[in-house]
C-alpha cells in the first residue's frame, strides 16, 4: 500500500494530467489513513474546486490552512474559492496574506480581479495599473483599464486601450468593449469591425450581433444591418424591441408598419 508522501505524488501527477477523478480518488485515500495531511487536503480542495464543488472545498483548505497558515499556494486557492462565492473581504484577505508570505505576480494580477469584482473600482484600477508598470501591455490589465476608462465616460482613452489589449488574441468581450467605445466615439466602421470580431468568436453573442447591426445601419449598409439584425433576433428574440427602434429610429433605416412582417424577415 502507498504511504501518503506517493499518494501525494499520484494525485498531485493526476490533478496536472486532467484526471480528476484520479486524483479525488488518491486524495480521499490518504485522507481516510491521514485525515490531518494539509497537502491532501489543499490538493482536493483544488480538485473540488475545479469542479465547481465549493461548500467541500472551502472546508479541505481551511483544514490545510490551520495547519499551514503561511502556505501561500493554499490562500491563493482560498481566495478563489472565497471569491467564487462572492466573499470579497474573505478573498482580499487571504490574498494579502499569500503576498505577505510569498509575493508572485500571480497573486497581484488575482487581487485585482477580486477588488474589480468587488466593485472597489478606484482600487482595481491602482492594482491594474500598478500591473501594467510591471508587465508593460499585460492584456488583461489593459483590457479591465479600457473598461473602465469607458464606465467613466473616456470612450477615447478606453477605444486606445481596448486596440491595445485586442492586438494578441483577445477573447470576445474584450472586442465587444471596444465597439461599445468606438461606437460612442460615432467610428461606426471600427465599431462595426470590433462587433464583428466578437461575433465571430462567440456565435451566440446576441448583443453583438444587435450592436453590428446598429454600426453597419449607421454607415448605410441596410441589407448587411438586417442580416446583423436577423442573428440577433434568432439567438434572442426578446431583442425584438430594440431592432425595431433602431430600424426606425438611425439615419439609415427603414419604416415598418407590420410588426408581424418584420418579425418573418428577421426570422429569416
Amino acid at each position: 500500500m502507498d504511504d501518503t508522501e506517493t499518494l501525494i505524488r499520484r494525485a498531485t501527477v493526476a490533478v496536472n494530467s486532467g484526471k480528476p477523478d484520479e486524483a479525488q480518488r488518491l486524495c480521499e485515500q490518504g485522507l481516510a489513513r491521514d485525515p490531518g495531511d494539509p497537502v491532501l487536503h489543499h490538493l482536493l480542495a483544488a480538485v473540488l474546486f475545479s469542479r465547481g464543488v465549493m461548500a467541500p472545498a472551502r472546508a479541505h483548505i481551511d483544514v490545510s490552512l490551520a495547519k499551514r497558515p503561511n502556505n501561500a499556494p493554499a490562500r491563493l486557492l482560498a481566495a478563489r474559492i472565497a471569491r467564487s462565492e462572492g466573499q470579497f473581504d474573505a478573498a482580499l484577505l487571504h490574498l494579502d496574506a499569500a503576498i505577505a508570505a510569498g509575493p508572485q505576480r500571480e497573486m497581484f494580477i488575482e487581487k485585482a480581479r477580486t477588488l474589480d469584482m468587488a466593485g472597489l473600482r478606484d482600487q482595481a484600477r491602482g492594482a491594474w495599473q500598478a500591473i501594467l508598470k510591471v508587465i508593460p501591455g499585460h492584456q488583461e490589465a489593459t483590457a479591465r483599464l479600457g473598461l473602465l476608462a469607458w464606465e467613466d465616460g473616456d470612450p477615447a482613452t478606453a477605444a486606445k486601450l481596448l486596440a491595445q489589449a485586442t492586438a494578441t488574441n483577445a477573447p470576445a468581450s474584450v472586442w465587444f468593449n471596444l465597439g461599445l467605445a468606438r461606437q460612442d466615439l460615432r467610428d461606426h466602421r471600427g465599431a462595426a469591425s470590433a462587433y464583428c470580431k466578437a461575433f465571430e468568436l462567440k456565435p451566440d453573442h446576441a448583443e453583438a450581433a444587435l450592436n453590428l447591426g446598429i454600426s453597419l445601419q449607421e454607415v448605410g449598409g441596410l441589407d448587411a444591418a438586417m442580416d446583423a439584425y436577423g442573428k440577433a433576433y434568432r439567438l434572442r428574440p426578446q431583442l425584438f424591441g430594440s431592432i425595431a427602434m433602431a430600424l426606425t429610429s438611425a439615419s439609415h433605416g427603414r419604416l415598418w408598419l407590420d410588426e408581424d412582417q418584420l418579425r418573418r424577415a428577421l426570422g429569416g
